[in-house]
């Protein structure tokens, strides 16, 4: 392999790593009444050009390893387009939310920049030491990114529980690797997948330290019971950091399990796939049983953000070889609908929280009358939460759910539909009142252009999803089928 092909591989994280300094540059040289708003532009720029770049290596169907520990493949690209675009749409509808809040704007678009790029390496890491540095880049950024409002002690607050858990859980992965390391005596997941084929003590061993690098890897994806870190940090980081959480770093947490899962795990799938059963079941009971009583619906979007992983994480438990049906697939899908439902759904809250200063259920009692475009996205991102089609979230839960069917997993699909009819009830509560509850608050809400753009793209995009299924199935076959036939 020559230098320009690997310059061509590796073209996204090449303009992700440009863009992250260009972007401290140019807020070193704008004027004060900028707001950084150049600076936000730019790193848009520079993510669409990601994104882009993304795109053109899908289309030429690339399987190669660079420097024997970055995966490009489709299924590392597909998480990686997701991803870029939510963090995109995050950037856009910050500017608004962010001026005047601080003055290190330049250094907050360019840590979501840097935190795409640290998404980016993950999701295509081969190797246990780069998934290691990968999580950590990731969760620096994060940590400062949730605690970026200085002064604001619910913003501190989010950062430093959210450092101490991260920390723990770095720790508990470490560990991890170490005993995998100690046993297979390789980093590099397909070398450790085939030295763990031995039974014995191997086998027993190889069970811990499984367990032992999902509870690393289970925080990122906010999973019970590595999640109490969530609710917090969700609520007192600013609320576009919270959807950022909530969705790209989320996905990125999910495709680094499914990948380190399939590859150096393949021959414990019996295992795991009933240790993850038994996670899900939990994550989608503490998330959705938590959120009914809370009286804040930011706070209700981090607790349902919990159980929405336990959803997903039915598909990687489910997992098969199942064209149609396979798990992965209906993970993929549903994380691709969940970026932009989620997105929106927090964004929704910053005119209501600029206006009120909360987010508490009364303050959107009567909703529709004085702001009906707002109610109805609202309205429309929380049926797709709830999996009421044609959202983009009812193809996310059928995919999964079918998954599990397809796997005679009868007790786990059930608990699953018994979760469903718990979050529809708070999520429709929102809905009933929005539209039939008497309001004391006067006046409309306003919603900044660069909002308003998101807001609309997200909507689009959910209704997309679920009315055009098969063309967003058949982009997501396409990269499971490529991805298992060449062994991840």
């Amino acid at each position: 392999m020559n230098g320009s092909q690997i310059l061509r591989l590796l073209s996204p994280e090449l303009i992700l790593l440009i863009t992250g300094f260009v972007v401290i540059g140019v807020d070193l040289a704008r004027h004060r009444e900028d707001e950084g708003r150049t600076a936000a532009t730019v790193a848009v720029v520079g993510l669409i050009l990601a994104s882009l770049a993304a795109i053109a290596l899908y289309m030429t169907s690339p399987n190669a390893i660079v420097f024997y520990t970055l995966a490009i493949d489709l299924y590392g690209l597909f998480f990686k387009v997701a991803s870029f675009l939510g963090v995109a749409l995050v950037i856009i509808a910050s500017v608004n939310f962010m001026a005047g809040r601080s003055k290190y704007l330049g250094e907050f678009y360019a840590l979501l920049v840097f935190a795409a790029l640290a998404i980016s390496v993950l999701v295509s890491a081969t190797n246990l030491v780069l998934v290691y540095v990968g999580v950590e880049f990731l969760s620096i950024t994060s940590y400062i990114l949730a605690g970026f409002l200085r002064g604001d002690e619910r913003s501190e607050e989010a950062a430093i529980k959210y450092f101490l858990y991260g920390a723990s859980s770095g720790a508990v992965l470490l560990f991890g690797m170490s005993l995998l390391f100690g046993l297979t005596g390789s980093t590099d997941l397909a070398a450790v997948g085939q030295a763990l084929k031995a039974g014995g003590d191997m086998h027993w061993l190889g069970v811990v330290a499984l367990a032992l690098v999902l509870g690393g890897l289970g925080y990122k994806a906010s999973l019970v019971p590595f999640h109490q870190w969530a609710p917090d940090t969700y609520d007192g980081a600013p609320t576009p950091i919270s959807a950022f959480l909530s969705t790209a770093s989320k996905a990125a947490g999910f495709a680094v399990v499914g990948r380190v899962f399939l590859v150096a795990f393949p021959d414990f799938q019996p295992e795991w796939s009933q240790i993850l059963a038994a996670v899900a079941v939990l994550t989608m009971f503490v998330g959705n049983l938590t959120a009914l009583k809370q009286q804040s619906v930011k706070r209700m979007l981090a607790y349902s953000s919990i159980g929405q992983a336990g959803y997903i994480l039915l598909g990687l438990a489910a997992y098969s070889m199942d064209p149609t049906f396979g798990g992965i697939n209906g993970l993929m899908i549903y994380l691709f609908g969940y970026i932009f439902t989620n997105v929106g759904a927090f964004l929704l809250l910053l005119p209501i929280e600029k206006k009120h200063g909360s987010t508490d259920m009364a303050h959107f009692d009567g909703l529709a009358t004085r702001a009906p475009g707002v109610a109805l996205l609202m309205a429309l991102f929380l049926i797709s939460l709830a999996g009421i089609p044609p959202t983009a979230g009812f193809i996310g839960k059928f995919f999964v759910f079918a998954a599990v069917i397809n796997q005679k997993m009868v007790w786990l699909g059930a608990l699953a539909a018994v979760n469903t009819v718990i979050a529809a009830f708070y999520y429709l509560n929102v809905i009933r009142r929005m539209y039939f509850a008497e309001s004391s608050a006067e006046g409309g809400v306003s919603l900044s252009r660069g909002l308003l753009t998101v807001l609309v793209v997200n909507a689009v995009m959910v209704l997309a999803i679920g009315i055009f299924a098969q063309f967003f199935m058949t982009w997501v076959n396409t990269s499971v089928a490529w991805v298992t036939a060449s062994g991840f």
